[in-house]
């Protein structure tokens, strides 16, 4: 079955930009959101995200707008029954993302391909509550979609290898760097990265170093974008420990656990740079500055 038309579960942050990807790509997408409000906000950012491209140079307004022409929103379930693939990108919750592709099962045809963008929940759980883990994948996007340049193919053990074949070439359509993974929790990248990040938190919690020296330690000794304190602020504490915690349920190694000082910042809700403070405060965020903790 050739993919044409793709279906998107989901148009916040990650949901809008695969979106704008699948358009950019020739393909036809419907973005589906839970209520009205939050669909018009997506199509919105779906239409900024053209808008930079136009401003920038990089895109021509008439181009822009018959990629747009591709576009359509609901907010029912029932009207991505004709899409030939759907990814869901809904909140990072396993029973929301059960619940959608259990419906979604009995509304697709047979042939339909579910994916999930999952970053670390099992592929394999969620294929079970439809009647085609044969073609069922993940396909992991990495924030800020447009920008980043990977996507994680997740296979299970039932994976259907042609199916694994589409799904790497329509990844490859789109202008992106396909990577085959196992349907092991984090999958390749947070499987290395979360403790990582868990380690430079424990080390601040523990007295090794300031932030301020943890983060210029790696990144001007490893050749870093970024030192790690600085990029958890940048996924999210919140999201970060709940990686840690899924990671920590299926391998139970203590580097997956989340340190104390992580669990603390998380409960006093001080999440990084989308609440203005974690290891940093943002108050101003082009000029970050370490956080007195």
């Amino acid at each position: 079955m050739e993919i044409k038309r793709v279906g998107i579960v989901g148009c916040g942050t990650m949901g809008a930009g695969i979106a704008q990807l699948v358009l950019q790509a020739g393909y036809g997408a419907l973005v589906m959101e839970v209520e009205q409000g939050l669909l018009d906000k997506g199509v919105a950012r779906i239409k900024g995200g053209f808008q930079r491209l136009v401003e920038k140079g990089a895109l021509a307004g008439d181009k822009a707008a018959g990629f747009l022409a591709g576009l359509s929103g609901s907010t029912s379930l029932a009207d991505l029954g004709t899409c030939d693939l759907i990814i869901e990108a809904a909140f990072e919750n396993f029973d929301v993302k059960m619940d959608i592709f259990s419906s979604l099962d009995g509304l697709c045809n047979k042939e339909t391909i579910f994916a999930s963008n999952t970053s670390s929940l099992p592929i394999s759980k969620m294929a079970t509550r439809t009647g085609r883990k044969e073609r069922f994948i993940g396909l992991h996007f990495f924030n800020p979609v447009a920008v980043m340049p990977l996507v994680e193919v997740v296979k299970t053990i039932a994976t259907d290898g042609g199916v694994l074949e589409q799904a790497t070439q329509f990844v490859k359509s789109l202008g992106k760097t396909p990577i085959t993974a196992k349907d092991n929790a984090g999958f390749i990248v947070n499987l290395f990265l979360t403790p990582y990040l868990l380690d430079a938190i424990r080390g601040l919690g523990e007295g090794v170093a300031s932030t301020q020296d943890i983060d210029a330690g790696m990144k001007l000794g490893c050749n870093h974008p970024m030192g790690p304190l600085m990029l958890a602020d940048f996924i999210g504490l919140d999201v970060l420990c709940n990686a840690a915690n899924i990671l920590f349920e299926e391998y139970r190694e203590k580097r997956y656990a989340p340190p104390p000082l992580l669990t603390r910042m998380v409960t006093m809700g001080y999440i990084g740079a989308k609440a203005g403070r974690g290891f940093y405060d943002w108050s101003n965020p082009k000029s970050p500055v370490p956080a007195d903790l």
